[in-house]
């Protein structure tokens, strides 16, 4: 068989409901490197973030982060970073929102963000990834790969409205989650990530599946020859994705049974 390129989102598709990796998921991703296939992480997560599931597989991976505005190899070396424009960046920090919405910022090698929030601490708890409470008005403007806005959807709504109106177009603007509006440097997302990594180290897209659950993962999604979506994705994700195939929930590792499935283990 062609050895395969297996690329997967995390929260929502690989980990489970309490956000860790599944034994059964270890078992398999370990399997699956052994016998050639290769692996690929592909989150809206910071670096530091995902490298904590890596090395809990114990596998070689490279890690797309950030929502692909960062790309490091197994080794840890950066080979792709697209930073937001960093006037772009002081209009996003500076948009006028509600107190009960969280703004963060995701740079190079840290997370700000502009005040106390325990449900984002919640989320990264089983990696330790802290973030730093930073005044807005103290928030650099250069050196970010990411900025999200954490809130109600309705809430949420009308920043991606202002936001659009104002970018026209020259920022990419999704959700990782219905809480999460998350805004990259214009023609970043994963799927452009993964394509460039793709070419980078010779393997067709054909040769690759894929795994996600939200709208950040429609682009990478798109772009394989084995796309696949979860039971618990975002309600758009079968209009978005016609030639892809919907798996389990990804709190009973889903993933790791259709990876089995798929590869007869």
């Amino acid at each position: 068989m062609t050895p395969r390129l297996i690329v997967s989102d995390l929260d929502g598709t690989l980990l489970g409901s309490d956000h860790r990796l599944h034994a059964d998921t270890i078992e398999v991703l370990r399997t699956l490197v052994k016998h050639g296939h290769q692996l690929v992480l592909a989150s809206g997560r910071h670096y530091i973030d995902m490298r904590v599931f890596r090395d809990q597989l114990a596998v070689p991976a490279h890690l797309i982060s950030s929502n692909g505005a960062y790309t490091h190899d197994p080794d840890d070396q950066l080979l792709d970073a697209n930073h937001v424009d960093p006037q772009q960046a002081a209009f996003l920090i500076q948009l006028p929102r509600p107190d009960s919405v969280r703004l963060s910022l995701y740079l190079d090698d840290a997370w700000y963000i502009d005040a106390e929030s325990p449900s984002h601490l919640e989320m990264h708890a089983a990696t330790g990834f802290v973030y730093q409470v930073v005044p807005p008005e103290k928030m650099p403007t250069e050196g970010i790969g990411k900025i999200l806005y954490g809130g109600h959807p309705d809430v949420l709504f009308k920043i991606e409205t202002a936001i659009r109106e104002f970018s026209d177009g020259s920022l990419h603007v999704t959700y990782s989650t219905s809480d999460s509006l998350e805004i990259m440097a214009g023609g970043v997302n994963k799927g452009v990530a993964l394509s460039a990594l793709l070419k980078r180290i010779s393997i067709a897209p054909e040769h690759c599946l894929a795994f996600g659950d939200n709208l950040n993962d429609v682009e990478m999604l798109s772009l394989v020859g084995e796309p696949h979506f979860m039971l618990n994705s975002h309600p758009e994700m079968a209009g978005h994705l016609s030639a892809a195939r919907q798996i389990g929930h990804h709190g009973e590792a889903a993933v790791a049974v259709l990876l089995r499935e798929r590869f007869g283990l």
